[in-house]
């Protein structure tokens, strides 16, 4: 059985164990998305300026939630904790998935232990994989493990992240998704999502047992009870829960809308052009984000 072990949280000073690997990490995934655009820009490929935006955004607030008075007060505060693994395995996670189109991504579905990334992505997989992780890391042995390991709390936080990206990655995300994932199949997703987020979220509102008694310490000497936080957190977590949900309902409606003028529009240009495309390649070219690129081939008549 776990005792409290609070005393054993490191006060003051950075957790260099558990900053190092995400600001590697941080650096890594800057230096080869840049060098990437520019391949691609060479080649009059470049993804838009807002997704480039996006992806240096998610990188930034990733590190920002990892470093300083926040990160230690995350250790301390089950509320704050829960807040920092919100914005890492939502927020940035999107963010970062946002900045990705279908010749982003190319180069790493061609090394040999980033290839399965396409059969990862396929929403049925990815969720299971997400909503393991997440209840996994949610256990009290693992969460508490966390707190007093740094490695192992990189380790979480950077599981969060991945599995987060893997789950929009599947959602909106460039690579090829099952003929019935379209429409209602998508909203259904989300839905599924939430529900699987709700129900941890309702058990550390409800529930009348302290999850995580390392923070029983820390707790009282901010004045706040270990349950008042657990209920917190779990509070917040609702939250996302609702706001997400209603972002990216309406974000996908609208993204359906202009996915099908962009898809309507190509076959009109091969159309006018004389030049065959089925419904499918366009619909696969506007959900790849290379609709542009096919627009331009079809102009200059290379198809």
């Amino acid at each position: 059985m776990l005792e409290p072990i609070a005393t054993m949280i490191p006060r003051g000073g950075a957790h260099w164990l558990e900053l190092a690997p995400p600001l590697g990490a941080a650096l890594l995934y800057l230096v080869l998305y840049v060098r990437r655009v520019r391949r691609l820009a060479a080649r009059g490929r470049a993804p838009a300026r807002w997704r480039a935006v996006s992806f240096g955004s998610g990188v930034v607030l990733l590190v920002a939630v990892q470093v300083g008075r926040l990160d230690s007060l995350a250790d301390q505060v089950l509320a704050v904790h829960m807040a920092q693994h919100i914005v890492i395995g939502d927020v940035c996670s999107l963010l970062l998935v946002l900045g990705l189109t279908g010749p982003m991504l190319q180069p790493l579905l061609q090394i040999r232990v980033t290839r399965p990334l396409r059969k990862l992505s396929h929403p049925l997989v990815a969720f299971a994989l997400w909503a393991v992780n997440l209840y996994v890391w949610h256990l009290p042995l693992l969460y508490q493990l966390a707190i007093r390991h740094d490695l192992v709390h990189a380790l979480e936080h950077a599981s969060l992240l991945w599995f987060g990206a893997l789950l929009w990655l599947a959602l909106i995300g460039p690579l090829p998704k099952p003929s019935w994932f379209t429409g209602w199949g998508q909203v259904g997703y989300i839905a599924l999502v939430r529900i699987v987020g709700s129900i941890l979220g309702n058990a550390m509102i409800w529930a009348q047992t302290v999850f995580y008694p390392i923070y029983k310490s820390t707790d009282g000497a901010r004045g706040i009870g270990p349950l008042s936080d657990q209920n917190l957190a779990g509070g917040l977590m609702m939250l996302d829960q609702m706001l997400l949900t209603l972002m990216l309902i309406g974000a996908l409606l609208y993204r359906l809308i202009l996915s099908d003028e962009e898809r309507q529009g190509l076959l009109d240009l091969a159309r006018d052009r004389g030049i065959e495309l089925s419904d499918t390649r366009a619909r696969r070219a506007v959900s790849a984000g290379a609709g542009d690129s096919l627009r331009k081939r079809l102009e200059d008549g290379r198809e």
